[in-house]
């Protein structure tokens, strides 16, 4: 019956006299198609199509009612899973499509009205989980053909930006299950039981009933079954160029953000050759070029040397072509600086030298082993002057973070980098008193944007099979020793923590290493940045398998 009334209504749009029932009009704009059935949907949305192209008055509210009918309407949202099948939802999302691309296609004003009514109906940071991965599914499934190229940009730049908002309001402790919440500095996660996958990694629950993990969670699942499908339809470099600007403009640089930063390794994952080989590109190219603010700098070689460690989709011969030209930048700057009357050891000076230092060792730390299999890359790894770095009077061993130093040197002397003379020049650097007192409170702490994942759902699916866990690393070190290091980063994992007074003996037997570090950290708590990290003589205890990411001054 309602379905017939309709389209009594449709016919008559084109007369005159409809566009005085303003009552009746104003009912049909508020109306919800997640109540009807197919064919009264049908109905509805062929009227406000006609109505949008017809009666130019009413382009908004025509859209405005599409646009409201990406989500289901209050009383369905609660109970969403229960009431609306996927099959349901999904025709709903396709019927919303074609009916804005029509209008699209008739009135060329639609695109630009369309763009701006769906940045006034986004998602905020406290509506209903629902509400918002409804929306945000229907939104993406525009991006296609030719809406996508008018608003596309405009779609993906506010999903990022929803995923970032909801990110940075995302604190460790939240994450953290209520009995095991520590402060921020304190956090220890090895203690958390849980089930091994097929990866060899504990999963488990980590986000205590946090509304804003469970909502990001959810989102990251939507993104990333947008991105899957773009790359079935062989359109995912379009949308990864268009990524790749929006996270230079709204995420490089948000140094609290722990996962929107994953939906660029997941597109790099799903094209390593094309996308992951120009996202590694694009990193190096922000870091050695001058025209970028220090922060910009230090953030993407932060970014480089992660995304290098912890992509397993990256070829070794990548990651040594990378690695090459973070070498010779740092070999450029110190020659720069021995021109100079003057020269400083401020961490913060040369804070994008030391960054860079840290990010070869770090990379080396999880790829030496890997690199060694390929003679021809072991070479050019060993033909880079990655010792007059090291060794130079700027001395990055004071400076970088020892758990990375050491691990660094003791793959090296493994592998043979460097020869044995050069080992105690090495030795003498890194365990004087000044490295105890320069690399203690000011030592240089760098963040690693792609540390493990905890969003449980969009990990399982989508991150954990592309992710490097230190656990699945060959070290060099490891046939002569035993794979004695493990995982420090997977979930259930118990490892002491690491305390800065340790001790490595690089000129002695391997028999006879001192070798404290059981594990080798991520990202750690304290910076010469923050104050709080003066005060106090305890020593840096590093976690077993995550700490909140400690980042670049903003």
């Amino acid at each position: 019956m309602l379905a017939t009334t309709l389209r009594a209504l449709s016919e008559a749009v084109s007369k005159i006299d409809i566009m005085y029932h303003h009552a009746l009009l104003h009912n049909i704009f508020t109306m919800s198609i997640w109540y009807y059935n197919r064919d009264t949907r049908d109905a509805l949305l062929d009227l406000i199509i006609r109505l949008s192209a017809v009666a130019d008055q009413y382009l908004r509210e025509c859209l405005q009612m599409l646009v409201n009918n990406f989500t289901p309407p209050g009383p369905l949202v609660s109970q969403m899973e229960k009431l609306v099948s996927d099959d349901k939802r999904k025709e709903i999302y396709s019927q919303l499509h074609e009916s804005l691309k029509m209008i699209s296609d008739t009135v060329p004003l639609a695109p630009r009205v369309l763009k701006d009514i769906i940045n006034r109906s986004m998602p905020k940071l406290f509506d209903n989980k629902v509400k918002m991965v409804s929306f945000v599914e229907c939104m993406l499934g525009l991006d296609t053909e030719r809406l996508g190229d008018l608003i596309g940009t405009s779609l993906l730049e506010k999903v990022v930006d929803l995923l970032t908002e909801l990110d940075v309001n995302i604190t460790w402790e939240d994450i953290l299950q209520e009995e095991h919440s520590k402060g921020i500095f304190e956090m220890e996660l090895e203690d958390l039981a849980g089930d091994v996958d097929k990866f060899g990694q504990e999963t488990e629950v980590l986000f205590g009933g946090n509304v804003c993990a469970e909502k990001l969670d959810g989102l990251m699942v939507v993104v990333c079954e947008h991105l899957k499908s773009c790359a079935e339809h062989g359109c995912l470099k379009r949308e990864f160029d268009i990524l790749k600007t929006i996270f230079r403009k709204g995420v490089l640089k948000v140094h609290k953000s722990k996962f929107a930063q994953f939906i660029m390794f997941y597109a790099c994952s799903l094209d390593p050759e094309i996308c992951g080989l120009d996202f590694a590109l694009f990193l190096t190219d922000i870091f050695t070029k001058k025209e970028d603010d220090a922060i910009a700098r230090m953030s993407a070689v932060s970014y480089v040397g992660s995304y290098l460690s912890r992509a397993r989709f990256i070829s070794a011969d990548t990651v040594v072509a990378i690695l090459k030209r973070l070498v010779d930048w740092c070999i450029d700057h110190c020659e720069r600086q021995k021109k100079k009357h003057t020269r400083t050891k401020n961490p913060v000076e040369h804070q994008i030298f030391y960054a860079s230092c840290q990010a070869v060792m770090y990379v080396l730390c999880f790829r030496l082993r890997s690199i060694m299999d390929y003679p021809n890359l072991k070479s050019q790894v060993f033909k880079m002057n990655i010792r007059s770095i090291l060794m130079d009077p700027l001395e990055p061993l004071k400076v970088c973070l020892p758990s990375i130093v050491n691990e660094f040197l003791r793959q090296a002397k493994a592998a043979r980098l460097f020869n044995a003379s050069v080992d105690l020049e090495l030795e003498d650097r890194i365990d004087s008193d000044l490295s105890k007192a320069f690399g203690g409170v000011n030592r240089l702490d760098m963040f690693f944007p792609f540390d493990p994942y905890l969003l449980k759902e969009s990990d399982r699916r989508y991150i954990r099979p592309n992710f490097e866990f230190w656990s699945l690393v060959k070290t060099t070190y490891s046939d002569d020793e035993g794979d004695e290091l493990g995982d420090f980063d997977a979930p259930g994992m118990n490892v002491d923590s690491l305390d800065d007074n340790f001790d490595v003996e690089l000129n002695s037997d391997d028999d006879d290493i001192e070798y404290t570090m059981n594990k080798m950290s991520i990202t750690p708590h304290r910076s010469f940045y923050h104050p709080m990290a003066m005060s106090g003589d305890s020593g840096l205890s590093m976690p077993a398998r995550i700490r909140p990411s400690v980042s670049p001054p903003s």
